[in-house]
């Protein structure tokens, strides 16, 4: 999904992860409804706000414990592969607030590509990444593309050149 700012993306995004009630119809993944059970819907989709500041106190170990419990199919192995083609090690065990804008994107990277989530939502998700973070992300979601068991829904101003994407939703500038 592409489009300018102000343009509804995030909105867009909430929505579709059940933090905003839909004022029409319903949100349903694997034939679960959003509105019959919110657990199970939850636990098939991945969602962090980025410019939230909800999780700040705790650390990204923390944080990623605790997307065992939210998350069934979450990818301990992968993990480790993201925490080192992010260069996350060296922050791992320091409380969110303390990390930059572009460490603290790329936890919610590697939680995202590890959730398992049947359906992964991501925010602006080159802003703020050093080169070698946006060639990393980048080959991760070509992979994904190429093997498409989730489904992916990225926001951000213009679609991802190199990744090959099944549809794009122009929202407009």
């Amino acid at each position: 999904m592409r489009g300018g700012d102000g343009s509804g993306k995030t909105t867009l995004l909430r929505l579709l992860a059940g933090d905003l009630p839909a004022h029409a119809g319903h949100l349903q993944v694997n034939d679960v409804r959003l509105a019959d059970l919110s657990v199970s819907y939850r636990q098939q989709v991945f969602w962090a706000d980025p410019r939230s500041s909800a999780l700040d106190q705790i650390t990204p170990v923390d944080y990623f414990t605790s997307l065992h419990r939210n998350h069934p199919g979450f990818d301990e192995q992968l993990l480790g592969e993201l925490i080192k083609g992010l260069s996350l090690a060296p922050h791992l065990d320091k409380p969110l607030y303390m990390l930059s804008t572009g460490s603290k994107r790329k936890v919610w990277l590697a939680a995202a590509f590890a959730s398992g989530a049947a359906v992964t939502l991501l925010d602006e998700p080159f802003a703020a990444l050093d080169k070698a973070s946006i060639v990393f992300v980048m080959e991760l979601l070509e992979d994904a593309a190429r093997h498409p068991a989730r489904a992916w829904v990225l926001a951000h101003y213009e679609a991802p050149g190199d990744v090959p994407l099944a549809q794009i939703i122009d929202l407009g500038d």
